[in-house]
């Protein structure tokens, strides 16, 4: 199922359906915690997830991963939340002569001028300077966990400003038909509000009336 999806050429339709509707079409966990944000205004990205397991502190995985890692993949990190810079300049350069697309990550970035200049996407939760050791291998291209979410390798990233969505690749052609279609829906909301409709009235959300 997973060979039949072609991000290049849905990579535009999902940017512009976005994160949201993907997690909302979903009915499932699909999103990673809140505070991982963009790490420069404007990251965007899709692509299929490389995940990655690092210790806190540690980021000898992502130099793994970037050795490991396919052209068309987005790292998906588990660094615990540590606020170090894992990720800059060095390691971006890297990352993209191996085709890699972008990085989400539970922990922290730093160089994020220079990620911007390079166009690489970079979503984080925190902008850290402090530096990391290169001791514990950790995992790559294992299943792993962030938050609610369960990342396999293969697996569907949109990432934009609301956030971060791992759709699974076996569910990716549903959401995607879901999200179309709620797409459709809330244009004809929007067209009926701007008729005049109230969004009381538009999600039934009056109270029924007591006889």
């Amino acid at each position: 199922m997973t060979e039949t999806i072609d991000l290049d050429v849905l990579r535009d339709e999902l940017l512009t359906l976005g994160a949201a509707t993907l997690y909302e079409a979903s009915g499932w966990d699909t999103f990673l915690p809140a505070q991982i944000q963009p790490a420069w205004s404007g990251a965007r990205v899709v692509g299929r997830a490389l995940p990655v397991r690092a210790a806190a502190g540690d980021n000898l995985p992502l130099h793994l991963a970037v050795e490991q890692a396919r052209p068309g993949e987005v790292l998906v990190v588990d660094a615990a939340g540590a606020p170090h810079g894992y990720w800059g300049e060095v390691l971006t350069t890297a990352a993209q002569y191996q085709g890699i697309l972008g990085l989400v990550i539970y922990g922290g970035v730093r160089d994020i001028d220079r990620l911007e200049e390079l166009g690489f996407p970079a979503f984080s939760n925190w902008i850290a300077l402090e530096g990391t050791l290169k001791d514990d291998p950790g995992t790559v291209g294992d299943t792993i966990r962030i938050g609610k979410a369960t990342i396999a390798r293969g697996d569907i990233v949109v990432a934009d400003r609301d956030g971060v969505a791992v759709i699974p690749a076996g569910r990716f052609p549903e959401v995607l038909e879901s999200a179309r279609a709620r797409a459709v829906k809330e244009a004809q909301y929007m067209e009926r509000i701007r008729g005049g409709e109230l969004t009381m009235d538009l999600y039934s959300l009056r109270s029924p009336a007591v006889s």
